[in-house]
C-alpha cells in the first residue's frame, strides 16, 4: 500500500512538471494575444463614472469567467472529436473583430448621432444604467472572441500532450488570463483615484507625492485614449492573424510578401474588416428598405 502511494506522488510530481513545462510554451504563445486583450478591455472598460469603474469592470470580468466556463469544455470536446469546427470558430470570430475595427475608424471620421448626445454625468440614472449594460455586453461579446483565440492558442501548444496536462494548462492560462487582464485594467481606470489621494496625502505644496499625483492625474485621458487606439490596432491585428494562420490563401499570400508578419496581419485585418463593413452596411440599408418602409 506504501509503495502505491509514492507511486501516485510520483504520477502527480511528473503530471506537474509537465503542466509547469508546458505552461511556459503555452505563456510564451499567448503572450502576444493577451497583450492585445489588455488593450482591448482597458479601452472598452473605460468611460464610466469615476463611481461606477469598478462595479462595471467587475460585471465584466464575471462575464469574462462565464465566457471561459463556456469555452473551455466545448474546446476540448471539438479539439478531440471535430478538429475542423474550431477553425470555423475561429474564422468567425475574426471575422467580427475586424468589423468592430474597421467601424471604430469609420466611427471616428463619420460619428453615428449618439455620438452627440449629452455625456454621462447630464444623464439620467436610467440613462446612466442602459449606456453601462450595453458598453458590458459589447465588452464581453468582444472578451468572449478574444477568449476563444487565447483557448485555442493555448489548446494547440499542448495538443500532443495528455488529456489530462491539456485541460490543466488551458484551464491555467484562461484563469491567469482573466486575473492578471482585468487586475491590469483596473489599476489603469484607478489611476486618477489614486493619483488624487496622493496630492492630498499631505498639506505641502509641490511635494513629490503631489507631483507624481497631478503626473498620474494628467496621464489617464492620455493612456486612455492610446489604449483606445491600441485597442483598435489590436482588433486588427488579431482577426487578421486568424485569417493568415488559419486559411491557406492568406498564409501564402503572407510568404510572398516580403513584409513583417504584425503588419501583414494588420492590413489583412483591415482589408477584412471594410469588407465585411461594407456588407453589412449594405444588408442593413436594404432591410429598412424592405422592412420599415
Amino acid at each position: 500500500m506504501a509503495s502505491g502511494f509514492f507511486a501516485l506522488l510520483d504520477d502527480i510530481a511528473s503530471l506537474m512538471d509537465d503542466v509547469a513545462t508546458m505552461g511556459k510554451v503555452a505563456g510564451k504563445k499567448t503572450a502576444g494575444i493577451l497583450g492585445d486583450d489588455l488593450a482591448v478591455n482597458a479601452e472598452k472598460a473605460s468611460g464610466f463614472m469615476s463611481s461606477r469603474e469598478l462595479p462595471v469592470l467587475w460585471a465584466i470580468s464575471k462575464g469574462s469567467l462565464l465566457n471561459k466556463v463556456i469555452i473551455l469544455p466545448i474546446a476540448f470536446l471539438l479539439s478531440a472529436f471535430v478538429p475542423a469546427a474550431i477553425t470555423i470558430i475561429l474564422i468567425l470570430g475574426g471575422l467580427y473583430l475586424a468589423f468592430e475595427g474597421v467601424e471604430k475608424i469609420y466611427e471616428f471620421f463619420f460619428p453615428h448621432a449618439r455620438h452627440e448626445e449629452a455625456p454621462p454625468q447630464e444623464m439620467t440614472e436610467e440613462e446612466i444604467l442602459s449606456h453601462e449594460k450595453e458598453k458590458i455586453k459589447s465588452a464581453i461579446l468582444t472578451d468572449f472572441i478574444l477568449s476563444i483565440e487565447i483557448v485555442i492558442i493555448a489548446l494547440g501548444s499542448v495538443a500532443q500532450e495528455s488529456l489530462t496536462t491539456q485541460v490543466i494548462v488551458v484551464s491555467l492560462i484562461a484563469l491567469v488570463a482573466t486575473i492578471g487582464v482585468y487586475g491590469i485594467v483596473a489599476l489603469i481606470v484607478r489611476m486618477d483615484e489614486f493619483g488624487l489621494k496622493l496630492i492630498n496625502l499631505n498639506e505641502e505644496d509641490d511635494s513629490f507625492s503631489d507631483k507624481v499625483g497631478k503626473f498620474l492625474v494628467a496621464a489617464l485621458p492620455r493612456v486612455i485614449k492610446g489604449l483606445s487606439i491600441i485597442g483598435t490596432v489590436a482588433l486588427l491585428t488579431v482577426s487578421g492573424g486568424i485569417f493568415v494562420h488559419n486559411l491557406h490563401f492568406f498564409h501564402a499570400l503572407e510568404e510572398s510578401i516580403h513584409m513583417p508578419a504584425i503588419i501583414f496581419e494588420l492590413l489583412v485585418g483591415l482589408i477584412v474588416g471594410i469588407v465585411v463593413l461594407a456588407v453589412v452596411m449594405l444588408a442593413s440599408k436594404i432591410y429598412r428598405k424592405v422592412f420599415k418602409r
